[in-house]
């Protein structure tokens, strides 16, 4: 007697993954069916291979190669349990309005497969010494993908792993494309199962840093403390109000922040990938305006071989360039030979509470006027950069977290609410400010040192000797 049938496992494949052991995904049961195969083999998603997850890192962690497309494929898995989990609540608060269990499956795999679609070569960077230039970020240019280039094959998407769509019921790219923007506007002419799922894709917790935290610290080989993504999501509902923690969910969700907190502090935030990141915005701007033509929504198929990988084999060939591209191959090889360029002399973090009224506005080049006015006569062209690398473990207002709101359900009381947060978030920083001073070599360490200390305690900063 046959216990299975071939079309048991047919329609259906595995990934391996190191951190959610397989991740399954849909490929064709007849000829011509489109699946989440072809959105994984197509250009715009493959194209992440070639994009490092974590930039300048990989400099300072040697086993942290891993890529944006290996971390889109656990967001996809993430998300896709997470909606498995979610959807008997979803149902229950809205009715007939929710859509099939595998439609609202097959919605949020995809987002979250496609969420980091927009992303250049050295990721956020790249938001802040590229795009920023043209009041873009990678959000607005993943949008823009899934909407133009990918709405072909996520329109004809008509089943999740779990099983077919109700009838009639079709993905939209706009709604694909819609949570992806972290600070994007709410949409009121959203369908409500939309709007009430984008918390998981930007809030608090979510597919994205649910598996970006648990691949980055197992990738880097740190112990940056467990992330017990299971008891989280068992704990996590739909309510009336929005998405709900059950209160014997809030150890996890804290000890997830903490070791979120842990991860950027001593990874994303390392003392040497800060320095290499100065050293490269100090020759980024030229880089990109010799390899490649202007805004990225007006070269979108130039933006397509745009990665990591076509910018580091590109800047190696210039070691043979002469004349005005002389200086800028010399800078690059050095980033490539690992040459650190800024030492580190002085490092404090802080939490919002040790800046003084009004210091947390303060911008990077005062903060380096006020340090340089400080400095005896004799150190006064002292080449020297402040660096200031901000985290935001939480929110800073647990009443206002506008889309990406979430509410904690009591059992002993059977209440709702918010003002449970502010007590869950006690003794996490709203946030974490790590300020450094690198200058070319260690030799004025010291002066550096307490002027900067001095300064970030508006005292008066300078120093009694001629250092």
């Amino acid at each position: 007697m046959s216990y299975v049938t071939e079309s048991d496992y047919e329609g259906a494949a595995l990934i391996a993954d190191p951190i959610h052991r397989y991740i399954q995904f849909t490929v064709p049961q007849s000829k011509g069916e489109v699946t989440e195969k072809a959105l994984i083999d197509s250009p715009w998603v493959q194209r992440l291979r070639y994009i490092y997850q974590l930039q300048s890192a990989r400099w300072v962690y040697p086993s942290a190669e891993h890529s944006r497309f290996q971390h889109s494929l656990g967001a996809m898995h993430m998300a896709g349990e997470f909606a498995k989990h979610l959807y008997p609540s979803l149902r229950k608060v809205l009715g007939d309005e929710c859509p099939s269990a595998p439609f609202i499956e097959e919605y949020m795999r995809v987002t979250g497969l496609l969420h980091d679609l927009g992303h250049g070569p050295f990721g956020h960077f790249f938001d802040d010494n590229f795009l920023h230039d043209f009041d873009l970020t990678h959000e607005d240019l993943g949008q823009a993908i899934i909407q133009k280039y990918l709405a072909d094959i996520i329109g004809q998407l008509r089943r999740s792993p779990s099983g077919p769509f109700a009838a009639g019921e079709e993905l939209r790219p706009e709604d694909v494309a819609f949570p992806i923007k972290k600070n994007g506007q709410e949409d009121h002419g959203k369908p409500k199962w939309v709007r009430m799922l984008q918390p998981l894709t930007s809030g608090i917790f979510t597919f994205d840093n649910l598996d970006y935290v648990s691949r980055d610290s197992y990738m880097c080989g740190i112990a940056g403390g467990p992330v017990d993504r299971a008891r989280l999501m068992h704990y996590t509902f739909f309510s009336p109000k929005g998405l709900t923690l059950h209160k014997a969910g809030n150890s996890a969700l804290t000890m997830f922040l903490n070791t979120r907190l842990y991860l950027y502090t001593n990874v994303y935030y390392h003392r040497t990938t800060r320095a290499i990141d100065l050293h490269l915005r100090d020759i980024f701007p030229d880089t990109m305006r010799v390899i490649f033509p202007g805004n990225p929504l007006e070269h979108m198929e130039e933006y397509l071989y745009l990665t990591d990988w076509s910018l580091l084999e590109g800047v190696s060939r210039w070691r043979r360039k002469k004349g005005e591209m002389e200086a800028l191959a010399k800078e690059w090889e050095t980033v490539l030979h690992r040459e650190v360029k800024w030492k580190m002399a002085y490092d404090r973090t802080l939490s919002l509470n040790e800046l003084h009224y009004g210091m947390a506005l303060i911008q990077v080049a005062d903060w380096e006027k006020r340090i340089r006015s400080a400095l005896p006569p004799s150190l006064r062209s002292l080449r020297f950069r402040i660096d200031m690398a901000t985290q935001d473990p939480r929110p800073e207002n647990p009443f206002a977290m506008g889309k990406k709101q979430i509410h904690i359900f009591d059992p002993s009381t059977g209440e709702i609410t918010k003002e449970s947060l502010a007590e869950l978030f006690e003794f996490i920083p709203s946030k974490v400010v790590q300020f450094r001073v690198f200058a070319l070599d260690h030799e004025h360490d010291q002066a550096l040192a307490e002027i900067a200390e001095n300064t970030l305690k508006g005292q008066s900063a300078s120093v009694k000797t001629s250092v």
